[in-house]
C-alpha cells in the first residue's frame, strides 16, 4: 500500500473526484437564456435549477454511510459518479422543466455520495505522515477549484452555443469515472458471514463535542461567505463598477488564485501550524471589508484576490483539525456531519444574511459584505483565542 499511495497515478485518480464537488452550480452563466425556454415558470424556479443540487448532497451523504456499509467505498463512489454523469447531462435533451428539475436534484445526490470520501480517503492513506496529509488536504480543496475554473471557462463558451449545451460540462466525470476504477485500490466489503466479527472488532462511530464545534464553525463560515457569490454583482453594478460580467471576470480570476493558494497549504503549515488558523480568517475580514468599503474595482479586486488567499488557508486548516479532532475510527461519520453543513450553510445563506441584515438595517449590498466582515472578524477572534489556547497548552506540557 506504501507504494500504491506514492504514485502520481494514485494521487492523482484519488483527487480527481474532487474536482466536481463544486460543479453542480456551474451552470448558472445558462439561466438567463433558459428563462425564455421555461415561459411557465417564474425566475425563482429556474434559479433553483442552480441551487437545488445542494439538497441533493445533503441527502446523499446521509445516505452514503449507509450504503458504504453495504457495498463498500470504493462501489458507493462509482455509483455517486455514474449517478452525477447520466443527471448532470440529461438536461442536453430535455426540454420539459421538471424532470430537468429532478435530474439537478439527483446530481447534487450523486456528488454527496463521495461527497465525504473525498476528504476522508486522505487520512485513511496518509495519517500516519502529517506533513503529507496536510499536503494532501491543500490538493484536495485545490481541486475543487480547479473544476470550479475549468467548468466556468467551458460554460462561458458553451452557452455561446445554447443553454443546453452548457450541460457537456458533466462529461468531464468520464476520464475521473475511469481512471478511478482503475488506479485507486480500495478494500472490499466483507463478506456476509464475517459482518458480525467486523462490527465486533470496530466500534460504531460517534462524535464528540470538538466535532459539533467544528461543524457549527464551518457552517458559520460558508453561510457568511456565500455573499460573495450573489452579492458581488450587485454590489459592482450598484455602485458603477462595472456589470455583471465584470463580477464573473474577476470570479474566475480569483479562483485561478485560489489553486496555488490551496496547493501551497502544506508549505505554510510546515510553518505556521496551528497560526495558520487565525491567520486565514483574519485575511478572510480584511479581505471582505475592503471588498464592502471598495471605491473602485481595483481595490474590490486586491480585496478579493486577499480574501482568497485567507480561505485557502482557513478552510483546508479546519479539515485538518476534524481529522485530529474527531474519535478513532469515525472520520466518515465526523466528515458528513460537517459536508451536510457546508452544504445547509450554502443554501440558506441568502435567509440567514438577509434577515440579520433587516435586523440590523445592513440590506443593500455594501451593508451585505459589511455584516459578513464583522461575522469573520468574530470567527478571527475566536480562531486568535483557540490559537492562544492550543499553544499554551503545548508549552505548559513541554
Amino acid at each position: 500500500m506504501h507504494e500504491t499511495k506514492d504514485k502520481l497515478s494514485f494521487k492523482a485518480s484519488l483527487l480527481s473526484i474532487s474536482i466536481f464537488l463544486m460543479m453542480a452550480p456551474q451552470i448558472s452563466s445558462a439561466l438567463p437564456l433558459m428563462y425564455k425556454a421555461f415561459p411557465g415558470v417564474n425566475a425563482a424556479g429556474v434559479q433553483m435549477l442552480s441551487t437545488v443540487p445542494n439538497f441533493g448532497i445533503v441527502l446523499g451523504l446521509m445516505i452514503s454511510p449507509i450504503l458504504v456499509r453495504l457495498w463498500g467505498q470504493k462501489p458507493v463512489i462509482l455509483t455517486g459518479l455514474i449517478v452525477a454523469l447520466l443527471s448532470g447531462t440529461f438536461p442536453m435533451y430535455a426540454t420539459a422543466y421538471t424532470p430537468i428539475l429532478i435530474s439537478r436534484f439527483l446530481i447534487g445526490f450523486g456528488i454527496g455520495l463521495f461527497n465525504s470520501m473525498a476528504v476522508s480517503l486522505i487520512p485513511q492513506f496518509y495519517s500516519g505522515d502529517e506533513e503529507e496529509l496536510a499536503s494532501m488536504i491543500g490538493y484536495q480543496n485545490v481541486m475543487g477549484s480547479v473544476g470550479g475554473a475549468i467548468s466556468s471557462f467551458l460554460v462561458s463558451y458553451l452557452v455561446t452555443i445554447s443553454w443546453h449545451a452548457a450541460f457537456a460540462i458533466y462529461f468531464l466525470i468520464i476520464p475521473s469515472l475511469i481512471a478511478f476504477t482503475i488506479f485507486v485500490p480500495l478494500p472490499k466489503k466483507n463478506a456476509s458471514v464475517k459482518a458480525n466479527d467486523t462490527q465486533a472488532k470496530q466500534p460504531a462511530q460517534h462524535i464528540n463535542g470538538k466535532v459539533i464545534l467544528i461543524a457549527c464553525l464551518i457552517f458559520a463560515i460558508f453561510a457568511f461567505y456565500m455573499p460573495m457569490s450573489y452579492e458581488l454583482p450587485s454590489l459592482i453594478v450598484a455602485e458603477k463598477m462595472g456589470t455583471a460580467s465584470t463580477s464573473a471576470l474577476i470570479a474566475g480570476v480569483s479562483t485561478l488564485f485560489g489553486i496555488p493558494i490551496g496547493a501551497s497549504f502544506g508549505f505554510f503549515f510546515k510553518r505556521l501550524h496551528d497560526l495558520i488558523f487565525p491567520a486565514g480568517f483574519c485575511l478572510v475580514a480584511l479581505g471582505l471589508l475592503m471588498v464592502a468599503l471598495a471605491p473602485n474595482i481595483v481595490v474590490l479586486f486586491i480585496g478579493v484576490i486577499v480574501l482568497g488567499f485567507g480561505f485557502g488557508l482557513g478552510v483546508p486548516y479546519m479539515y485538518n483539525w476534524l481529522d485530529w479532532a474527531c474519535p478513532e475510527g469515525s472520520v466518515n461519520l465526523a466528515t458528513t456531519i460537517v459536508l451536510v453543513l457546508v452544504n445547509v450553510g450554502c443554501a440558506l445563506s441568502p435567509t440567514i444574511v438577509n434577515a440579520i441584515g433587516s435586523v440590523l438595517g445592513m440590506t443593500t449590498p455594501r451593508g451585505i459584505m459589511l455584516l459578513s466582515t464583522i461575522a469573520f472578524v468574530i470567527i478571527a477572534v475566536y480562531a486568535i483565542v483557540h490559537y492562544l489556547g492550543v499553544h499554551k497548552t503545548s508549552t505548559a506540557k513541554n
